[in-house]
Order: structure tokens, then C-alpha cells, then sequence
């Protein structure tokens, strides 16, 4: 009898829950602190050393760096919420009408006052981020020796208006973007009038070799020569990731049959 009235109130219990889980809510987006938002507008410098950090203007905050991207920002819950190349959050520690105080990725306080001096908008002028990159046509012929012949391999680096968003810090610990443009590589073996193989390669063509955050921030640089070999034709492309150490290189092989095959480089 006591078993038959455990079963019962055990399930009473579990149609009870099922019951709560029916009637909760979905979680309400998180609204904007549009106040302090309001406060935030205007150009911000560095208590310390009196240089101009960032200005906020409507939705956007813009650096001084010439070369970094504005990106969208919220205020929610004592957070500020910089919207780049990936989502960045920091925590709000004070802030008033002419103070903002904040904790950096590292978790370093950083400490702003706002700007009255008038002359500090030449240092956010509204123009275009400059972009940082080669930009030049380069062209290159190769003739190699194959088993039975010889190759004439062209490449040509083309650069395009593809943007590259790279991440990086600034002075304060914020993530900021700083824009490049990608370039396309021509690359085609002939023999004597007849073309063996012919692609127009891109970044993309190497996605499955490079690990993707690496692979969103590289530019395909160049393909050079390596060697010829029983198997084929030898190239190395070059990608990497511009003003770092972070660099890949890719062997591409092309056989005597025009057969294509890529490989990390050791």
C-alpha cells in the first residue's frame, strides 16, 4: 500500500514539474542602459597621460589609430559590449559624466576622462581606416626541368578589395580591427602551347589546412617555386597573418598530368 502511494506522489511531483516548465518564460533580451550610453558620448582620454583613447558617437566607438575599424557598442548591465571581428566584453567599474573606468581583457583597470579640448577631433577625422597592405601587381616566370621536358610555370599575385579583419590590443587592452586586403594568385604550367594546369587560387582554396581563426585573419601573400621531383611540380603558397609571426605555408603540387594535390609544408 505505501508503494501505491509513493507512485502516486512521485507522480504528482514530476507533473508538477513538467507543469513549471511549461509555464516559464523565455529569458527577455538584456535591454540597453541608454543613459549611460548618453554619458559615453564624446572623445575619451587616458588619465595618465592625457592621449586621446576613443570617441563614441551614436552607436559607434572609433579610436585614433588610422588603421583601426569603429565597431558597434552596447552598455548593458554595468558591461560595455564592443561588437568587431568577435564580441568583447568589459566590466564597467565607475562611471559618471566625465569618468569611465573599466577592467581590460587582462583585467587591468583602465581609467578615461572625457576630452574638452576641442583640437582632440583631429585625431578622429571620419576617414576611411587606412588599409594596410603590399597592393602591388607582382608577375613571375619560371622555366623548370621536368623527366621529359620543360615546364614555363607563371604566377601572378593579383590584389583585390577583399577585407581582412585582423585582430589585435591597443595601448588600453582593447580588442580593435585593423583592415588589410587579401590577394588572389594566378598560377599556370604550361608545356611549350600546352597548358597543363591553370587555377586562380584564393585563401579559401587552403581553409581546410589552416585552423579558421587563423585562416579569417591570414593573406595569401605569394607562391614560390620549390623544386620538381619524380611526382610532379613543387610550389609553396604563402599565407599569414599580417604584422605577427603567424605564418603558414602550404606545398602545392601539380603532376606531370595535371593533377592537383596541397599539403602543409614541414
Amino acid at each position: 500500500m505505501r508503494m501505491k502511494y509513493f507512485i502516486v506522489f512521485a507522480a504528482l511531483v514530476l507533473m508538477g514539474c513538467v507543469s513549471c516548465k511549461r509555464s516559464e518564460k523565455p529569458a527577455e533580451p538584456r535591454q540597453e542602459d541608454l543613459q549611460a550610453k548618453k554619458m559615453l558620448q564624446g572623445i575619451w582620454i587616458s588619465a595618465d597621460d592625457d592621449s586621446p583613447v576613443l570617441m563614441a558617437k551614436g552607436d559607434s566607438i572609433f579610436y585614433p589609430d588610422s588603421t583601426s575599424m569603429p565597431v558597434a557598442y552596447k552598455i548593458i548591465s554595468d558591461t560595455l559590449f564592443l561588437s568587431g571581428a568577435t564580441e568583447t566584453s568589459y566590466a564597467i567599474e565607475r562611471q559618471t559624466e566625465h569618468l569611465f573606468q573599466f577592467r581590460n581583457q587582462n583585467g587591468d583597470l583602465v581609467r578615461l576622462v572625457k576630452s574638452e579640448d576641442a583640437s582632440d577631433f583631429s585625431y578622429f577625422d571620419s576617414k576611411p581606416p587606412v588599409v594596410l597592405n603590399q597592393r602591388r601587381l607582382i608577375k613571375r616566370d619560371t622555366i623548370v626541368a621536368g623527366p621529359s621536358a620543360r615546364y614555363h610555370c607563371y604566377v601572378q599575385v593579383n590584389p583585390t578589395t577583399y577585407k581582412v579583419i585582423k585582430t589585435s590590443y591597443n595601448d588600453e587592452g582593447m580588442e580593435v580591427g585593423n583592415v588589410y586586403y587579401d590577394n588572389t594568385v594566378h598560377f599556370a604550367i604550361f608545356i611549350g602551347a600546352q597548358r597543363l594546369y591553370s587555377h586562380d587560387f584564393r585563401k579559401q582554396d587552403f581553409q581546410k589546412l589552416l585552423p579558421m581563426l587563423d585562416m579569417k585573419q591570414a593573406i595569401l601573400s605569394d607562391m614560390e617555386f620549390e623544386k620538381t621531383d619524380e611526382s610532379g611540380i613543387h610550389y609553396h603558397a604563402l599565407l599569414g597573418i599580417p604584422d605577427t609571426a603567424t605564418s603558414y605555408m602550404v606545398e602545392v603540387s601539380v603532376s606531370y598530368q595535371g593533377k592537383l594535390s596541397m599539403k602543409l609544408a614541414e
